[in-house]
C-alpha cells in the first residue's frame, strides 16, 4: 500500500482534511520557504495529528540545535533533510530521518547509496528554494535504483493526474505533495481529497488485477 505525504501544511483545516482524507505523514516546513511555519505553529498544529500520523519536519541545513528544538518541541517523529547534509550530520543527530535528493541525472540517484536514513526522498531540482517546484523529474533515472522500493518516497510535480502512472512507474513506498494539491499557492481541501482518493484508487487497481 503506497503511503501519502502531504507537505507544506501551515493551517488547521488543511491538517485536519489530510488526516481525514487518510494521509500517513504531514509535513511542515521549517526552511525558508513560501510554506515555512514558525515551532509554535507547528506544535499547534502537531496536536490535532492522531499517532498514526506521522509528523515530519522538513530543513534545508540546520544547525543540530535547529532540528533538535523542533523535534523535540513539536514533537517531530522524522525529520527531513532537504539541503546539503552530509551523512555524519545524519547519523550524529540519530533521528528517525528522510533525505531528500533532486535529480537532475544518473549522478544525482548514485548519492543517495553514501546515507543510512529510514526514506530517501527523489524529487525534481528546486527553482526559487530546495524543492516545492511543482515540476516532474525523469523517473526512468529510478530504474537501476539499488535502494529497497519500501525506502523510497517520490516527489516532483505529483498531483492527483499523475500519481496513478507514477506509482506504477516507480513502486515507491510513498509519495509525496506539496503544490500539487494547492490552488493560488494555498493549499485546497478538495486537491487533498483527490489526491489521496487517487494514491488509495491506484492500490484498489493494483490488487483487482492481481
Amino acid at each position: 500500500m503506497t503511503k501519502v505525504k502531504i507537505c507544506g501544511l501551515k493551517e488547521a483545516v488543511h491538517v485536519l482534511c489530510a488526516v481525514n482524507a487518510g494521509a500517513d505523514f504531514v509535513g511542515f516546513v521549517f526552511a525558508p520557504s513560501k510554506r515555512q511555519i514558525s515551532i509554535e505553529k507547528a506544535r499547534k498544529l502537531a496536536k490535532l495529528v492522531p499517532n498514526h500520523v506521522k509528523k515530519v519536519g522538513v530543513f534545508v541545513n540546520p544547525t543540530e540545535n535547529e532540528v533538535r528544538e523542533a523535534f523535540e518541541n513539536v514533537p517531530l517523529d522524522y525529520v527531513q533533510y532537504h539541503g546539503n547534509e552530509d551523512p555524519a550530520f545524519i547519523e550524529q543527530l540519530g533521528y528517525p530521518s528522510i533525505k531528500a535528493f533532486s535529480i537532475r541525472d544518473e549522478e544525482d540517484v548514485k548519492k543517495a547509496g553514501k546515507f543510512n536514513v529510514d526514506y530517501y526522498l527523489f524529487d525534481a531540482p528546486g527553482t526559487d528554494y530546495a524543492g516545492g517546484s511543482g515540476k516532474v523529474f525523469d523517473w526512468s533515472l529510478l530504474d537501476q535504483l539499488s535502494i529497497p522500493r519500501e525506502k523510497v518516497i517520490l516527489a516532483g510535480g505529483l498531483n492527483a493526474s499523475n500519481v496513478q502512472k507514477a506509482i506504477a512507474t516507480v513502486r515507491p513506498s510513498a509519495v509525496d505533495v506539496s503544490s500539487g494539491v494547492e490552488q493560488n499557492g494555498e493549499k485546497n481541501g478538495e486537491l487533498i481529497q483527490s489526491f489521496i482518493q487517487a494514491v488509495k484508487t491506484s492500490q484498489q487497481t493494483v490488487k483487482g488485477a492481481n
